[in-house]
């Protein structure tokens, strides 16, 4: 599977943390998640070959994911209309394109999250900074999972780890996020950019 389908995954934590947190409940985790609606965050991500990249995630829950990855990459991954489009920069093919369902990111950029449905957290741990939970799609849990990596005092989502369905591992790591904006459609419109990028 491409490397950038995977980053639909994150990294050691960059940031210094809080002492002796708390494990955070799932209830308390899937409340904050669903009142993610709009996230700008700059974004670091290490890719399972080992190299990092860098850019800026755009988040609109439902559905909608933009990485823009900076140079010298300058790919970029949309989704967005229940599809992830990867864009090569270094290629003039179309973007390969892969159903939003068959990625762990569906979990966290689904209408209505719920980390206490049956069988889809299979792990759910705190380590004295963080609070980590492992989710995976209940019904095919050969799609992968996805970690996620929580401070809390507020609670506030830091990194994930994305393991693919051939067990690469993709970190990304956010930056400070910009939370409640209004970011426009078309940055998730991914006809849109094949046209933009036709011409």
């Amino acid at each position: 599977m491409n490397r950038r389908f995977a980053l639909l995954a994150p990294l050691l934590l960059l940031l210094p943390l809080p002492a002796a947190a708390e494990k955070v409940s799932l209830a308390a985790l899937s409340k904050y998640l669903n009142g993610l609606t709009t996230v700008e965050a700059d974004f670091t991500q290490v890719n399972s070959d080992g190299t990092i990249s860098t850019g800026k995630i755009y988040i609109k829950r439902p559905g909608r994911v933009r990485f823009e990855y900076g140079p010298p990459d300058r790919s970029l991954v949309i989704a967005g209309s229940n599809n992830v489009a990867i864009f090569d920069s270094k290629s003039n093919q179309p973007p390969e394109q892969y159903p939003l369902k068959r990625t762990p990111l569906n979990l966290i950029l689904a209408a209505n999250i719920d980390l206490g449905r049956a069988k889809m957290v299979v792990g759910h741990t705190e380590d004295g900074t963080s609070t980590r939970v492992r989710a995976q799609d209940p019904e095919h849990p050969e799609y992968g999972s996805i970690e996620l990596v929580f401070t809390d005092n507020p609670v506030e989502l830091r990194q994930w780890v994305i393991t693919d369905d051939l067990g690469a591992q993709t970190t990304v790591i956010l930056g400070e996020m910009k939370k409640g904006g209004n970011l426009g459609t078309r940055l998730f419109d991914i006809s849109a950019e094949i046209e933009k990028r036709a011409n």
